[in-house]
Order: structure tokens, then C-alpha cells, then sequence
């Protein structure tokens, strides 16, 4: 997940974050699109028509993710939010496609609606290019056109994280049966493709001395980056098996009010408990976030008994609220503990804590799952 996302709204339920990277994406595409506009009229109308068609093309952005999301929620998968940032926009769910024809569909859900928004902005760029004479606007249609285009087309290359890395996943899958080895083929084009694109950037640096190629190298490297972490998850996924939440948790969870102050959890069972992480209840006892003893840390002796946990506190992201029926890699492959900080925590059908899985649970397991050992010793 990406951190310092600022929440900006909600479109059909779905919450939109923009993360602060994205405005270098925004001014690099009202650059972009200055360059391409005839030099007619005044420079106040060329820039103000570039910074709209930038903000117009990030709307279609949003398009492109609501598609896979809205798509996604109609097959079943909780969609946690979509997040704007400097490379695009990612949908981030809270659940995996359950079959190879939902993940089919959600994938091929984002490239269409974007060749769907391209046809039309072409469409209205042939339309408008006979009543404007200055051609402004036709140029700016025409380019927010062949944006859209292009950003289906790249979306469909062969390679995970991309929109075509989960087509080929989604036949693999269905072909075989077999979602990990569709999976890591899927990651394995997109560790190639990142590294063609790295290439293609490092040629347009050093041949044609155009910074865009940068671009494209960071682009690489995040491709790169993304199929090599989905290998990772692909290979959780194998060691972790069919092992259950309620195999490894650790129950009942020491869970803290959410109100108390640093003095009382320091005065409390929690401090004998050997627990590193704590879930915090809201006063209804459903968990909203997470503590660990690095966290009260950095508070100093006078303020522990006016700092209240919820100042400390990380928000319990709800892709790590669980039920003790579900696989452990499922879990773990949407949330990975970081080790003494982040846990997964386990409720009821209320919505109130029944035990927790810590990174080291996690780690456990997959050594244990690996030599065979029975999980619980």
C-alpha cells in the first residue's frame, strides 16, 4: 500500500486517495501536452488548456481503475480503494479473484474502458477541429485520445503487475488449473518486460539524449520491482498451502482500549504479557488499530499519562481483519506483517477480536508447512 495517500472522496462507494507523487505527474503531462499545441493564440490560453487537459487525463485515470474495481465488486472481491500516484493509479483489494474468469474480467475491464474513452475523445477531437480555428482544442482531444489508446495498449504488454500480466495469468489458470504456476508465470514476463523497458529507456537516454527515457526507466524498475515481489507472494502461497488462520493464531488477543493512556498499558498485563504487538478496540470492542511497544518508545515519562494510545497508533488496515476460516495465504498475501509492528488480527461474526497473527506466526508457519513439522507444537 502506499503511505501519505491524502482521501479525497468516494465515487459509486469506492474511496479515491491521490498521493502526493502525482502532482510531478500531472505537471509532466501538462509539459507534455504544451509542447504538442499549435502556437497560436496566447500563451495564458495554451498553458490553461494543457493544465485542464492534464487534470482530464488523471480523471481518466480514475476511469481506468473504477473500471477494474467496479468490475471486481461485482464478482465478489471487496475493493479497499483506488490511489492516483506518479506512475498511474493501482485499485487495491482487500481480496483476491476467487476463479481465472474473474480475474479475466476485472483484468480486461480497465483497457477497455480506456480504449473506449480514447475512441471518444477522437471522436470529439474530429468534431470540434472544423468549428475551432485555432485547432487548440482538436489538438488537445486528439492527445488526450491517443493517451488513452496508448494506456490501454501498454496495460495489455504480457507481464505482471500490468492489466495483460493478469490476462495471462487468468488463462494459465484457467488451462491448467494450477493459479500458482499461472501466477509465476505472470511474474516472470513481467520481470522481462521491466527489463526490455529499462533497456528501451536507457537506449532513449544515451542514443537520443531525451530525458523521457528516464521515465521509462523508472517505469522499469517499477515493473521489475512489482513482478518480483508478486513472485514472493506466488512462493508464500506454495509454502503456506491450505494452513487455516485458526491453525497459527494466537488466541485470545490482548487487546487494549483504544482511549487508555501510555501510563495505564504500562501499569496493565500487557507489559508481563511477551506480546509485541497489540490490537486497540474502539469502545463498541471492534479493532481499529495496532500498537507496538516501539511506539510508546519515543514518548517521554511526563507524557504518559496524557498521551492516549490513538495518538500512537497505526490504523488496522481492512484487508488485516480476518475470520479464523480463512486460508493464512490469502491473508497474508494481501497484508504482510512487518515483524514486531503489524499483525492480522482474527474476529468473530461481531466484529470483536478472537486472536492474532504475528509476522513471526507467519514465519513459523512457513518453515513448519516446509519440513513437514504439525503447526502447533
Amino acid at each position: 500500500m502506499l503511505h501519505g495517500t491524502i482521501p479525497v472522496g468516494r465515487i459509486a462507494g469506492i474511496r479515491i486517495g491521490v498521493h502526493w507523487s502525482l502532482l510531478i505527474t500531472a505537471a509532466l503531462f501538462a509539459g507534455i501536452l504544451r509542447t504538442e499545441l499549435p502556437h497560436r493564440g496566447s500563451p495564458v490560453t495554451s498553458w490553461a488548456v494543457s493544465v485542464a487537459g492534464a487534470v482530464v487525463l488523471l480523471a481518466c485515470l480514475v476511469a481506468h481503475e473504477l473500471a477494474h474495481s467496479v468490475a471486481a465488486r461485482r464478482r465478489g472481491v471487496h475493493v479497499d480503494r483506488i490511489v492516483l500516484w506518479l506512475l498511474g493509479g493501482v485499485s487495491e483489494f482487500a481480496d483476491e479473484p476467487g476463479d481465472a474468469r474473474t480475474e479475466l474480467r476485472v483484468a480486461l475491464a480497465g483497457p477497455a474502458t480506456s480504449m473506449l474513452i480514447g475512441l471518444l475523445w477522437y471522436a470529439a477531437a474530429v468534431v470540434t477541429a472544423p468549428v475551432a480555428p485555432s485547432g487548440i482544442l482538436a489538438e488537445a482531444f486528439g492527445w488526450l485520445a491517443v493517451m488513452n489508446i496508448a494506456l490501454a495498449v501498454f496495460n495489455l504488454l504480457p507481464g505482471a503487475p500490468l492489466d495483460g500480466g493478469r490476462v495471462v495469468q487468468a488463462l494459465i489458470w484457467a488451462r491448467t488449473g494450477d493459479r500458482l504456476r499461472a501466477a509465476t508465470t505472470a511474474a516472470r514476463c513481467g520481470r522481462v518486460l521491466g527489463a526490455l523497458v529499462i533497456a528501451a529507456g536507457a537506449v532513449e537516454v544515451i542514443v537520443a539524449r531525451h530525458p523521457a527515457g528516464l521515465w521509462l526507466i523508472l517505469l522499469g524498475w517499477f515493473l521489475r520491482t512489482s513482478a518480483n515481489a508478486e513472485m514472493s507472494v506466488a512462493g508464500l502461497r506454495h509454502r503456506l498451502g491450505d494452513i487455516m488462520i485458526r491453525d497459527v493464531m494466537t488466541s485470545p488477543p490482548l487487546a487494549l482500549p483504544i482511549r487508555w493512556p501510555v501510563a495505564d498499558v504500562l501499569r496493565s498485563h500487557a507489559a508481563d504479557s511477551g506480546h509485541r504487538v497489540f490490537p486497540l478496540i474502539d469502545p463498541a470492542g471492534h479493532p481499529v488499530a495496532l500498537l507496538a511497544w516501539s511506539d510508546l518508545s519515543r514518548i517521554s515519562p511526563a507524557a504518559r499519562t496524557t498521551t492516549e494510545l490513538s495518538a500512537l497508533a497505526r490504523r488496522l488496515p481492512p484487508a488485516a481483519v480476518v475470520h479464523e476460516d480463512e486460508l493464512l495465504a490469502d491473508a497474508a498475501t494481501r497484508v504482510l506483517p512487518r515483524p514486531g509492528l503489524d499483525a492480522l488480527v482474527v474476529v468473530d461474526e461481531s466484529g470483536h477480536p478472537t486472536g492474532i497473527v504475528t509476522a513471526t506466526d507467519l514465519v513459523a508457519a512457513c518453515d513448519r508447512s516446509t519440513l513437514g513439522l504439525p503447526l502447533q507444537t
